[in-house]
């Protein structure tokens, strides 16, 4: 199988259509507090502070006039690549003018002899950009702007600025070469370099710093903690670099993770289909921990069930969603003062499903539960006792409409996929009950998730459509989540009707090369207007249900195919576009690296047991 991933990109034209990069030409650097997002043309278009969910102070990525940014570039830019130093975050970014080569090196630092595996802040508040002429002359130019500005003044080593929205935050720009007033400009011969450092905290501002220094002990907290990568399996560069890619969208403190660390990226371009992302779904831990835990990440997986667990105890009711610190999201506005990716309102802050009754969430919550004490945790009384609730709940949750795992903004019917996850929550619930001798009507249970599978194949079944539906009463609709009812092992993969549905949805779903609809919105309408891209981790399932197909040839093809599409830098959006093949949708999106992740894992699995 080629490797898709070339650690080595040659140079190229830099596109900015409608005036904004492509979401390909982003990388992306972190240090578990926040991200920013880094062009291919040295633009840093997002960068929210301090932490994932706060305020966006650069936000150019959704108004490239008012949004603000952080350039380091030529003027006279021609071409340019990315790629990151092997098994790290830290980004490098070469650009070529007429007269010149520039290199610029980019990372959120974190201390020195951090432990990336510890649950606790290794960040520093600091983001280094150090550019070195490689070659022949360059002008420089640098700049620092916030969104709608803010106050700036020449300090005693740099300058400091105080965002306009922002005004309690203090940014201080630091270089190695004088620097007191922004934009600011710098002729360099080959060798010379200018070294740039961002704080948003206090605590190093009037410190020496060493950039070069700053950055490989940020490469070596990196590579400390990729040696506990444990996976031979095919495209083993790409998915290493999905393995970073989850935890740079993971807040190390708390060990939630955000869906993605974007908002209001459009799918399509010029849709109203755009969400604020920089939140924890709870749905989104069982993947995540199947993922992370078997390719040797089990800190990341216990520290993400936890923070489930300990969200879930905390409430009087199951959310689908919670900030970092397990606080309800707050309510969805729209900002008029931004004009959106490439011109694609509203932008959105917060996130108006978060109040959505959605079942899945009962047997998201005790799978977690399962997942925790298959790992060793334990189960304290007061939690049992909530999840035994939540067991007898789904019980009848299961007879009732709701949004679905998609989040539908319209009337809800009653949806098969969260019928199959009402069943999980009672599978899970009487194994727990049955291993650890907790109380709880553990025979019932059984009694009714088996029931609740006969009841998928029967009542959703559809004949004529030779199809399971994604409504429970049938209609022949589709919906991709079916391909995930054998990945929670609702239902096998082998039964001839999954094996049907498989098939289905793979022809009625079709994108084209692969890719997948979520569903087809005049057979499935979701109360949005508007059509949208093809969903990517909907894809990574049709090639894990074809390997529990034992259809090793048509899985390996499909895997191959879909990771050739992803950046050079190896990520993945939300959905791609598939008359473009480009990214639209949040940026980078946690499910879709965790497909590259899971996948990978299942084929590797067949071909040893083959």
């Amino acid at each position: 199988m080629r490797i898709v991933l070339d650690l080595d990109p040659p140079l190229r034209a830099v596109h900015r259509p409608d005036g904004y990069l492509r979401l390909e030409d982003l990388g992306v650097i972190g240090d578990g507090a926040t991200v920013a997002l880094v062009g291919v043309d040295g633009s840093i278009p997002w960068l929210c502070l301090p932490r994932f969910d706060a305020d966006a102070v650069l936000a150019g990525l959704l108004d490239n006039q008012r949004g603000g940014h952080f350039t380091v570039t030529p003027p006279d830019l021609r071409e340019g690549r990315q790629y990151y130093l092997p098994d790290t975050a830290v980004l490098v970014t070469e650009l070529r003018t007429d007269t010149g080569l520039l290199q610029i090196t980019d990372a959120i630092v974190v201390r020195p002899g951090s432990d990336l595996t510890d649950d606790a802040p290794a960040g520093r508040c600091e983001l280094v950009r150090s550019a070195r002429v490689l070659s022949g002359t360059i002008r420089l130019d640098i700049d620092l702007r916030p969104r709608d500005g803010g106050q700036t003044r020449a300090a005693l080593d740099g300058v400091e600025l105080r965002p306009s929205r922002c005004p309690d935050l203090r940014l201080h720009l630091r270089a190695n070469r004088p620097l007191t007033s922004l934009p600011a400009s710098f002729d360099l011969h080959e060798g010379e370099q200018v070294d740039l450092v961002l704080s948003w905290g206090r605590i190093h501002r009037h410190h020496r710093f060493d950039a070069e220094e700053m950055l490989a002990t940020t490469a070596d907290a990196w590579r400390r903690w990729m040696t506990n990568f444990a996976y031979s399996g095919p495209q083993e560069p790409l998915v290493r670099r999905a393995a970073i890619t989850l935890k740079l969208c993971d807040d190390w403190v708390n060990g939630a993770m955000v869906a993605a660390p974007t908002s209001s990226l459009p799918a399509p371009i010029g849709g109203v289909r755009n969400w604020d992302y920089r939140y924890a779904w709870i749905r989104d831990a069982s993947f995540t921990v199947f993922a992370m835990r078997r390719i040797g990440f089990a800190n990341e997986a216990d520290a993400f069930l936890g923070w489930v667990l300990d969200a879930f105890e905390q409430t009087p009711e199951p959310r689908i969603m919670y900030t970092l610190d397990g606080r309800p999201v707050p309510g969805e506005v729209e900002d008029p003062g931004l004009s959106g990716y490439r011109g694609s309102a509203p932008v959105h802050w917060g996130n108006g499903a978060a109040d959505q009754r959605q079942h899945d969430v009962y047997g998201e919550v005790l799978d977690c539960a399962d997942q925790w004490v298959r790992a060793g945790g334990e189960l304290q009384p007061a939690l049992w006792a909530k999840l035994r609730d939540l067991a007898h709940a789904s019980e009848q949750a299961w007879q009732e409409p709701d949004q679905g795992i998609w989040e539908v903004r319209n009337d809800s019917r009653v949806l098969t996929y969260s019928t199959g996850m009402c069943q999980v929550a009672l599978d899970r619930a009487a194994g727990l009950g049955e291993q650890l001798g907790l109380p709880g009507p553990t025979d019932q249970w059984r009694t009714t998730a088996a029931a609740l599978t006969r009841r998928i194949l029967e009542q959703s079944w559809d004949d004529k459509a030779q199809t399971l539906s994604a409504h429970l009463h049938g209609g022949g609709a589709l919906d991709a989540s079916l391909l995930a009812l054998p990945l929670r092992k609702v239902i096998p993969a082998t039964h001839p009707r999954m094996i049907a549905t498989a098939s289905a949805i793979a022809a009625r779903l079709d994108a084209g090369d692969g890719l997948l609809y979520r569903y087809l919105h005049d057979q499935t309408p979701d109360g949005i207007e508007g059509d949208e891209g093809a969903f990517v981790l909907c894809s990574f399932w049709l090639v894990d249900n074809l390997v529990h197909q034992g259809r090793l040839d048509q899985a390996h093809d499909l895997y191959a195919s879909l990771c050739a599409r992803t950046s050079p830098l190896g990520l993945l959006a939300e959905q791609i576009d598939p008359t473009t093949g480009g990214f639209i949708g949040n940026f980078p999106q946690a499910f879709s690296h965790i497909g590259i992740i899971a996948s990978g894992v299942n084929l590797a699995r067949a071909g040893e047991t083959a």
